[in-house]
Parts: structure tokens; C-alpha cells; sequence
């Protein structure tokens, strides 16, 4: 258990450290499409976004709730590769009080001016909670890696 907390502390760095996620979607007939989006993190890794509901990847994303994001450090060599692949479900963040919380620290944490924060109010926040995780650090060495999975106990390692 103890390497395994670790590993979440080192995700958990990775996604406080980093502002831009990018969120992969599919249509019905499995179409992909990829967009960057701001986010916040939680401490149960669950990521957070705003968006239109019209928008292509939020119509997917309700279609297909299964997503996919990835979130990196950016890189001049190889040795500097550091990210975060994902997949997961997708939901929408419906309790007021609770979207209420986390629109204050988006707005916060994106230093939002009040026009655009007002606009940012009227759009819809996502919730991603993965399901499954890869890290991926090459500092350490070459295709450095490990694999979690989230079970209803927790999080273990991928098999």
C-alpha cells in the first residue's frame, strides 16, 4: 500500500502542477476528437472542467460517457517527458453548492476577469473520474511507467 501512495503523490504533483488537459472524445460511430480544456484536480484525482454544452466533445462526452485525457509537462528532450494518461467516466456536476466550490477555485486558479468569469458561471462543469491511470516519468529512465486502476476500495495496481 505504501508504494502505491507514492504513486498517487506523484500524480497528484503532476496534475496540481499543470493547468491544460486534453480530453478525447468519440461520437456514435466511434469518430475521435481531442480538445484542450482548463481543469482543476481533486484530491481523489477527479478532474474538472467548463465548457458549453454545445460544444463537440461535451455532446460526446454525454453520448459516450467513457472518455480518455492525457495531461504532460512540456518537454525539449526526452529525458524532460512527464505526463498522465487516463480514461474514465464523464458526468455532469449537478449539486449547487458543490459547483458553486469549484467555479470559486477555477476562477482562482485561472485569475478569470470578471466579464469572462461571468461567462464561465453559465457554462456547464464536467467531471472526469478515471478509472484507470499511467505515469509516465523519463526522468527516472527510459519508458519509466506504472498502471493504477481504481476499484470500489481504492486504487491498485494495474494488472
Amino acid at each position: 500500500m505504501e508504494k502505491i501512495t507514492e504513486e498517487l503523490e506523484q500524480v497528484a504533483a503532476l496534475l496540481a502542477g499543470e493547468t491544460t488537459l486534453a480530453l478525447a472524445t468519440t461520437d456514435k460511430d466511434c469518430g475521435a476528437h481531442a480538445t484542450p480544456l482548463f481543469y482543476l484536480a481533486d484530491a481523489a484525482m477527479t478532474l474538472y472542467w467548463i465548457s458549453s454544452p454545445q460544444t463537440r466533445h461535451s455532446m460526446q462526452a454525454l453520448r459516450q460517457v467513457r472518455a480518455a485525457t492525457t495531461i504532460y509537462r512540456s518537454a525539449s528532450s526526452w529525458e524532460e517527458i512527464r505526463g498522465v494518461q487516463m480514461r474514465g467516466l464523464i458526468k455532469i456536476v449537478t449539486q449547487a453548492e458543490r459547483r458553486a466550490a469549484l467555479l470559486k477555485r477555477y476562477c482562482e486558479r485561472f485569475k478569470l476577469g470578471g466579464v469572462f468569469s461571468l461567462a464561465i458561471r453559465q457554462g456547464t462543469m464536467y467531471a472526469f473520474e478515471p478509472m484507470w491511470i499511467r505515469y509516465i516519468d523519463n526522468s527516472v529512465r527510459f519508458a519509466y511507467k506504472f498502471e493504477l486502476e481504481r476499484e470500489s476500495e481504492g486504487w491498485r495496481k494495474a494488472q
